[in-house]
């Protein structure tokens, strides 16, 4: 069995409607790319609250898949008027051959080597090394695979910092990769928080298939008490805004660590979380560092 992959150039004003109407009428699938990605004029759509303004490409691509009973000409003079397009766009097409897409999206994940004792398995490999501590995670919707510096980041300063028995706040939890690293490494009694219910839930069943004991939680809901260690992993902008809820949550002199800021941003970084804790850059990977410290004293 076979498909057809239709690819339809358009623009940021008309794609989002254009894809709508594409599965309204018969399309198994529609995304949208940027027709420009590969070259210099690629546009970038993701980053900190605030740093996108205008949503979408304005050169865009709408990939529609297409069973082999689809006709894409009349499928497309169908959905161009309901996309308020003037003309019929014209297409580009493909055959896409039946393959086993789910041995296809594990070929792709690997076990990932974080240092001499900690390894990321996806649960359908077999540990590369019986006495690791290993971390069982398949990717999914909640970030955090283990692959990303940042994250990388994290997991090496937490097999550096923490000691059995300290209680420890992952706030932007994600996977609940860090939680459950650190609950490895012997942290006891573990909280992981996230805007994100998705996340949560995720964080929640990688938790029980690794078979640590940690709590998850919406970051909306209070947060009770103060930790020995706190971790966040997000963005510059959010690590911001939330520098003096997420101090108030290390106890004075514990430790706290902070990435997904790019070295650029550090410097600004450890200026605002100054009145808090001392921080400095711990480490740094493709441009991306993590800043630790201790919190001060009252």
């Amino acid at each position: 069995m076979s498909w057809t992959a239709i690819s339809i150039e358009t623009d940021c004003e008309h794609a989002e409607a254009l894809a709508d109407a594409l599965i309204d009428n018969g399309a198994l699938s529609a995304s949208i790319e940027d027709a420009d990605a590969g070259t210099p004029a690629e546009t970038p759509q993701f980053g900190e609250p605030g740093s996108v303004t205008t949503p979408g490409w304005s050169r865009s691509r709408v990939v529609a898949l297409l069973d082999d009973s689809t006709d894409p000409d009349i499928l497309l003079a169908v959905c161009a008027p309901l996309a308020e397009l003037n003309t019929v766009p014209s297409y580009t097409r493909e055959t896409v051959a039946e393959q086993n897409w789910v041995q296809l999206t594990q070929s792709q994940f690997d076990p990932i080597r974080v240092s001499e004792r900690l390894w990321i398995v996806p649960s359908w490999h077999e540990a590369p090394d019986p006495k690791a501590i290993v971390l069982v995670l398949d990717p999914g919707m909640a970030f955090g695979t283990g692959s990303h510096p940042t994250t990388r980041l994290c997991l090496e300063w937490l097999e550096r910092a923490v000691t059995p028995g300290e209680s420890l706040l992952d706030y932007g939890c994600g996977s609940g990769i860090l939680a459950i690293a650190a609950a490895k490494l012997g942290a006891n009694p573990i909280l992981g928080v996230d805007i994100d219910p998705q996340a949560v839930s995720a964080a929640i069943d990688n938790a029980e298939r690794n078979g640590v004991t940690a709590r998850f939680a919406d970051s909306a809901q209070s947060i009770a008490g103060q930790f020995d260690v706190v971790v966040a992993n997000i963005l510059s902008n959010p690590l911001k805004a939330l520098a003096p809820a997420i101090c108030s949550h290390v106890r004075p002199g514990g430790k706290l660590a902070l990435s997904g800021i790019l070295a650029e941003q550090a410097d600004d970084l450890i200026g605002v979380y100054a009145p808090y804790a001392a921080l400095a850059v711990e480490d740094t990977r493709d441009g991306w560092v993590c800043l630790a410290g201790t919190r001060k004293s009252a």
